[in-house]
């Protein structure tokens, strides 16, 4: 599969995108500083083994398991083991070491980031990186987080649960993450309690000692960017190379549930409206929702306007059903971070628009979807760890408005999705999460990338990052998407094989163009 290909998947997959910026750089109130690490020292190195079916069809993949402490405060308690998965250097005679890759999420999986994409990857570091990817704890085939005892269960209780869009609909919501929680206690116990991202930045460097690298190179997206932070911080002198692409504010990350969810939506909306300027500019031989005598930004409102009213047809949707305006709002999170599917979300919210929501009925089901809402569990169980609900899900009258507020397009979605949970009583509690300073400084400098359009993790988020950082250059692609590969641009790639490789940061100030526009017959960008 290429990254072509690859994008759309990790797209899809997205339930928990954190973005926003906060400019303060001193650790939360309410956050107890890590302890001291020292880290692992150098192990006996990685196993590595076939894979199983279907990677083992690719001579270049190698898999293996590495058991890392439950709790690293005591490291010789209980033990779990981390899924990871090698794509060999295609140029091993000129090999620098591993390249440590993660997808973000939380909780998307790195294994099959490089099964996937673990050619596209070996290209950016000029072939000459062995690419590694991990499940991190609690995710995945890393001793994943439960929270039902059977598929069943699991299907039972998120039969027919879409985003609520009434007073009732969102008291039943949280009495249901009340629930949930409740649940996820009972079947995944201790384990909830050592699945933060301090605890997977200390993996991570376990990883890096035990494949023998004395210093680590790493690619972090999306929140891939928020373990990239967190391992500088906690490890400066052990980086070599780390490139983000797709940042993630960690000050307000970190500072609460509230709070990270206004800032994973602060960025939305604004992109929202830049996809409508640019499909009125395509005009209706590029862009569906252009056709008519009304304006796209009039043809969208009426849209919504109907679906607050009452359910849209989807007559062929997968299954056939209705549109309800909680599916309207998910029916947006693949589109909007994939710039080359702009045209066919054009075309199909001109189709609800005329009457037919098949096709956003089909896309929101994905996420609704019992797999879909173990995603979002997932990610509630490393972000509720990192950042606690300040609020108790019972003030979800007044918490979900200020998060809506932020983003009226995704406000409610990310806060039910990853809020709730948090603010339910969640079982897990860390006492050594990681909440600043991220200040350190690195020898060699950190490499920050971000499209200007991003509608996850908006470009300010990057600028207070390489403002914060010791040692950071910041390279911004006017481009759209989320990361920047969703709008691949030459520019981006050669920037990104020559840091990577030769730890040459592009000047102060570099801005890249993408490859081309997102709609036909656009040219300014």
């Amino acid at each position: 599969m290429t990254l072509g290909v690859f994008r759309a998947v990790i797209a899809a997959l997205c339930c928990a995108l954190m973005a926003a910026a906060c400019s303060s750089a001193t650790q939360q109130a309410g956050a107890a500083p890590a302890s001291p690490v020292t880290g692992p020292a150098p192990g006996p190195g990685i196993a590595w083994g076939p894979c199983a079916p279907p990677a083992d069809q690719d001579p270049a993949l190698q898999c293996a398991r590495l058991p890392v402490p439950l709790d690293w405060n005591a490291p010789q308690g209980r033990q779990i083991e981390l899924a990871v998965m090698r794509r060999q250097a295609s140029k091993p005679a000129e090999r620098l070491g591993s390249m440590f890759v993660n997808p973000g999420g939380p909780g998307q999986s790195g294994v099959e980031l490089v099964a996937g994409g673990g050619s596209d990857f070996d290209r950016w570091g000029g072939g000459r990186f062995d690419v590694v990817g991990w499940d991190p704890r609690g995710t995945n085939d890393s001793s994943p987080v439960e929270c039902f005892t059977s598929p069943e269960e699991q299907a039972r209780f998120w039969a027919g649960v879409s985003i609520p869009a009434t007073a009732a609909e969102s008291q039943a919501y949280a009495q249901r993450t009340t629930d949930l929680a409740r649940r996820c206690g009972e079947v995944s116990g201790e384990l909830l309690n050592h699945v933060s991202t301090t605890d997977t930045a200390r993996d991570l460097d376990a990883l890096r000692a035990a494949v023998g690298d004395p210093q680590i190179t790493y690619v972090g997206l999306s929140y891939g960017t928020m373990i990239g932070q967190t391992y500088v911080n906690m490890f400066p002198d052990r980086v070599r190379a780390v490139m983000l692409d797709g940042l993630i504010d960690a000050v307000e990350y970190t500072e609460s549930a509230e709070a990270r969810t206004v800032g994973d939506v602060a960025h939305t909306d604004g992109v929202f409206a830049r996809f409508r300027q640019l499909c009125q500019q395509a005009g209706p031989t590029g862009c569906a929702l252009a056709r008519g005598p009304e304006t796209v930004d009039q043809r969208v409102a009426a849209l919504f306007d109907r679906a607050r009213l009452g359910p849209i047809p989807a007559p062929t949707a997968t299954p056939p059903g209705e549109l309800t305006y909680g599916d309207l709002l998910v029916s947006t999170f693949t589109p909007l971070r994939v710039p080359e599917m702009w045209p066919q979300f054009a075309t199909d919210l001109d189709a609800a628009a005329n009457g037919d929501a098949s096709a956003l009925e089909t896309s929101a089901q994905q996420y609704q979807s019992p797999e879909g809402y173990q995603s979002s569990v997932t990610s509630s169980s490393i972000s509720c760890l990192d950042g606690p609900a300040q609020q108790p899900v019972t003030a979800w009258p007044t918490v979900v408005p200020e998060f809506d507020r932020s983003s009226a397009l995704w406000g409610a979605v990310n806060g039910w999705w990853l809020w709730g949970p948090c603010a339910s009583g969640w079982p897990g509690r860390s006492d050594d999460r990681y909440a600043g300073p991220w200040t350190a400084r690195t020898q060699n400098p950190v490499l920050l990338i971000n499209n200007r359009w991003d509608p996850a993790t908006g470009i300010r988020n990057a600028e207070a990052t390489q403002q914060r950082l010791g040692n950071a250059v910041l390279l911004v692609q006017d481009g759209y998407g989320h990361p920047t590969y969703q709008d691949p641009g030459a520019c981006v790639d050669a920037a990104r094989e020559r840091y990577l490789v030769d730890l040459v940061t592009p000047p102060p100030g570099t801005v890249c163009q993408p490859d081309g526009p997102p709609f036909p017959g656009v040219t300014p960008r």
